[in-house]
């Protein structure tokens, strides 16, 4: 790459030009946020995050591109954060004790740990083959529904399902 090339792609990350892409993109990107997901904190948050995202990226973008790159990377985040909103409700739904039943605390132990080693298992499934996991199995969505969301081809999706899979099987065949 010649001088004159690292200048333009390093534009993004001089603080003028920052600070510029920043002042004319936080309010607009937020109250997109906002309207969208309902949540003037969350919303503030997922913005803030999209920029300092943008920031660690500033030396493979170029100044055109910062718009669209905050509004993809805050939809993610923002879908990210619904995703574990879910995974964490569903798991306190799940975990309640059933007044019905009355298994014996050796039981309820054993559930509990099932529950976390589960839990800890998503958590550590990469982030890719995560997010379609839980967009695919908490959500409902299809794997077509989750190609165009995440504008990714249907075979991606069913990649990285696949990989979920493999490891979350993995750490079941363990317990």
């Amino acid at each position: 790459m010649s001088n004159t090339d690292q200048k333009i792609h390093s534009l993004l990350c001089s603080e003028a030009t920052f600070r510029t892409v920043f002042d004319a993109n936080f309010k607009v990107l937020r109250n997109f946020l906002i309207y969208r997901f309902k949540d003037v904190e969350r919303a503030e948050d997922v913005a803030q995050n999209a920029f300092v995202i943008l920031w660690e990226n500033c030396k493979i973008l170029k100044p055109e591109q910062a718009k669209s790159f905050l509004f993809t990377t805050a939809i993610r985040l923002s879908l990210n954060h619904i995703k574990h909103d879910k995974v964490v409700l569903n798991f306190e739904i799940q975990s309640r004790p059933k007044s019905i039943h009355q298994e014996s605390p050796e039981f309820l132990l054993e559930e509990s740990e099932l529950k976390n080693q589960l839990e800890k298992a998503i958590n550590d499934l990469p982030e890719k083959q995560r997010t379609v996991f839980l967009m695919n199995r908490f959500e409902n969505h299809s794997y077509s529904e989750i190609a165009s969301l995440l504008d990714l081809s249907v075979k991606a999706v069913e990649k990285r399902m696949h990989q979920a899979l493999l490891s979350l099987r993995k750490v079941a065949k363990n317990v």
